[in-house]
């Protein structure tokens, strides 16, 4: 199998998730310099900051980045359209299909790799032309489907001919090795990178995150079909709470307008939305990007070898 890291041209087989608000042009530099591929986040962006952003991290990296566009985003045909002018390395999607898009892209010479939930969007990509395909469990931080990292990646790899990226849940080399094992060429991570020194969040946020137990995260939006997991705080609460007493739409909004910058920028971390994912509970010590992506990539090695001795001999 080749490894992500050869299809992309970085040292190691990681995709830095594109979190809104969070993946700044200054991040996904950091993140690329330290050896994954960094991207920047369109979905807290209009369309002239992702431009002046993507300008921006070419002069801070000569390594390969990427951008994630976010198809519900109010912008999104002008982003993509950007996304082919400035001849961005790699795209990556988010919430809706980018098949129409996707032939552009190609021409602009971008390797395309869309993050899906479900085997059949991942079929839907394929035949679109896209070179692989970010299979991403409910485990994950933010915008999320129904299915785990487990269930869904094998799936997916069984769907499609084309690579597939694991992504949720994926903070050591364990899970790494796991996602290897499963078909997955490589990961896409961000709750742990969420608390390296490089990463822009407010350190109120990043003490939040270090002190999530495993249980600490909650999906809010369920049931009105607009699921993201963030961290457990007063906001979430009230939140589920309205959401189960029968709230419209209009009303749930009013808790999470503004809420995610609020969290990002003011450290808000009782009515600022905390995305991050169910790994939360294992992060425990503000790194430098580096040592993390070391880290998660230099135990796998290690870890096969004591599965070979221990349930293999």
């Amino acid at each position: 199998m080749t490894r992500l890291n050869e299809l992309l041209g970085t040292e190691f087989p990681i995709v830095q998730g594109g979190m809104a608000n969070i993946a700044t042009a200054e991040f996904a530099a950091a993140v690329s310099n330290a050896g994954a591929l960094g991207l920047i986040g369109g979905g807290g962006m209009d369309a002239a900051g992702f431009r002046e952003s993507i300008r921006r991290c070419r002069t801070l990296t000569d390594r390969p980045f990427g951008v994630n566009i976010m198809l519900m985003h109010p912008q999104a045909e002008e982003m993509a359209d950007i996304a082919a002018e400035e001849r961005v390395a790699v795209i990556t999607t988010g919430a809706g299909n980018p098949a129409r898009f996707i032939p552009r892209w190609k021409e602009s010479g971008a390797k395309v790799f869309p993050v899906v939930a479900a085997v059949a969007l991942a079929r839907l990509v394929e035949r679109a032309g896209a070179d692989g395909v970010i299979a991403e469990g409910t485990e994950s931080g933010g915008h999320v489907g129904e299915l785990t990292t487990m269930a869904l990646v094998p799936q997916v790899c069984d769907a499609v001919g084309i690579p597939v990226v694991a992504a949720g849940g994926i903070a050591d080399a364990r899970q790494l090795l796991a996602a290897y094992a499963l078909g997955a060429c490589g990961a896409q991570v961000g709750t742990c990178l969420l608390v390296s020194e490089e990463c822009p969040i407010h350190p109120n946020y990043k003490e939040a995150v270090l002190k999530a137990k495993d249980s600490g995260t909650v999906v809010t939006g369920r049931i009105g079909g607009t699921p993201v997991r963030i961290l457990k705080n007063a906001m979430a609460r009230a939140y589920v709470a309205r959401e189960r007493e029968g709230a419209d739409k209009m009303e749930l909004e009013q808790f999470t307008l503004g809420s995610l910058r609020r969290a990002v920028f003011d450290g808000d971390v009782k009515n600022g939305s905390l995305m991050a994912g169910q790994v939360s509970g294992m992060l425990r010590e503000i790194r430098p990007l580096r040592v993390i992506l070391e880290e998660l990539c230099g135990g796998c090695g290690a870890h096969l070898r004591e599965l070979e001795q221990e349930v293999f001999s």
